[in-house]
């Protein structure tokens, strides 16, 4: 025995209303469409995330490791300060002040004499050496033959 239609229901039914026990399709896509949304809003945010890191890692920069921290801690903390500081230590170039003093110690090697690299070694060794100390001249006799 066939059911009849109540006779306020449409005759004609739009494509995606499936049959009870049938694939809706409607669904799947949209679950489809959600899973790849979320997928790419995700990397996106990632990709944002470590911005400062990567612009740090690409220029070599020496406050690196700063960046990266400070994006783990903006990343696990939700404080979006971190986030900013390591994208401004990312694009501030921090001088190379050891590398400054090295050129500095190697001129200063070069003009003591000493051999590159063993200023160090040198300084030590001149202290361990006994050093001969000028003999003491009165105050008198000195001011008489007038060195004073």
């Amino acid at each position: 025995m066939a059911e009849a239609l109540h006779p306020a229901a449409p005759h004609h039914l739009p494509a995606f209303i499936t049959s009870p026990g049938d694939t809706d399709y409607l669904m799947v896509a949209a679950g489809a469409i959600l899973v790849a949304a979320v997928l790419g809003v995700g990397l996106l945010f990632l990709r944002l995330h470590t911005l400062p890191e990567r612009m740090a890692h690409r220029a070599h920069k020496l406050q690196f490791e700063i960046v990266a921290v400070l994006g783990l801690l903006a990343l696990f903390t939700h404080m979006h300060i971190f986030w900013v500081l390591g994208l401004l230590l990312a694009l501030i170039d921090i001088p190379d002040i050891s590398g400054m003093f090295g050129r500095m110690a190697g001129a200063l090697e070069k003009i003591a004499g000493i051999a590159p690299g063993r200023g160090g070694q040198a300084a030590a060794e001149a202290d361990a050496a006994p050093v001969e100390e000028p003999p003491i001249v009165p105050e008198a006799t000195a001011v008489q033959s007038g060195q004073h």
